[in-house]
């Protein structure tokens, strides 16, 4: 495989085109928002300056700017290889999508879906190659992480997945397969996590700070809940939590009012400067 499409220019398609270009691929991201790709072009270009910073040896096949295209044209992924789906965790939306990737790309394309609670199944049954479609649920930082969550649905075939991890190893990371269900394993138990540290929050038992110093220094996490769903977005928790609760109809995956509000008022997080921290 050398060339990949990425669809979504987010944080998450932004950081895959950097750390595929890295790695020497061509990649083609799409994203209807001229203003998202342009953002996307910077910090692609930001990676390239910095990421030796981080250990990165992003000169380790030349100028890896030169290796993303930019474009609002979902045509342009007519020749990808492989294809990594990023846009929004909305049904709506991807139902529309795929089937327009479906008619544009080559039969052999696989598909896979970047989603944190959307089952895969489902979002075969709207493509014409359902064998041909899996889950890989990245994680952000996608240069810095190095395990992939990758989900298999109903139909994935055993090649599929094998395209997959090959495509993993070209990135210096390996994939933990696990089966398709609503939310997969990291989001069945983070959503929950994260929502019930909002609902702590909300009902005035500790402040962010606080909370998220309790998993790092008594649990040795990395990061707290909140710095995480910061991270992430609290639309995209929204969003995911969201889904949950619909897909299961479980009380567990009420959202927060607190989340709701906040996402109602814009702090989003780390992307909008604002979030259970605030981020110059």
């Amino acid at each position: 495989m050398k060339q990949i499409g990425v669809v979504g220019a987010g944080v998450m398609g932004t950081g895959l085109a950097q750390d595929l270009a890295a790695h020497g691929y061509t990649v083609v991201l799409v994203d209807r928002s001229r203003e998202q790709l342009e953002r996307a072009e910077h910090e692609v270009v930001r990676y390239y300056r910095t990421g030796r910073l981080f250990g990165h040896d992003t000169d380790k096949y030349g100028d890896l700017t030169q290796r993303v295209t930019y474009t609002t044209e979902p045509a342009d992924l007519g020749s990808v290889e492989f294809l990594i789906e990023n846009i929004t965790e909305n049904w709506p939306l991807k139902a529309e999508l795929y089937p327009v990737l479906d008619r544009i790309c080559p039969p052999e394309t696989v598909f896979a879906a970047n989603t944190s609670c959307i089952p895969i199944t489902k979002i075969a049954s709207v493509t014409g190659r359902p064998a041909a479609v899996l889950g890989m649920h990245f994680m952000n930082p996608v240069p810095m992480k190095s395990t992939v969550e990758v989900i298999r649905g109903w139909h994935t075939s055993t090649e599929t997945l094998d395209t997959a991890q090959q495509l993993l190893a070209g990135l210096d990371k390996r994939g933990i397969v696990v089966n398709d269900m609503p939310g997969f394993v990291s989001n069945r138990v983070l959503m929950l996590t994260v929502n019930e540290a909002i609902a702590l929050v909300q009902d005035g038992v500790a402040e962010p700070a606080e909370i998220d110093d309790i998993f790092r220094s008594c649990f040795g996490h990395a990061s707290g809940p909140l710095e995480t769903a910061d991270l992430i977005g609290l639309d995209t928790i929204l969003y995911s939590i969201e889904g949950l609760y619909e897909f299961y109809a479980d009380p567990k995956y009420r959202p927060s009012p607190l989340l709701k509000k906040m996402v109602d008022a814009g702090l989003h997080g780390r992307k909008s400067g604002r979030g259970f921290f605030t981020y110059s």
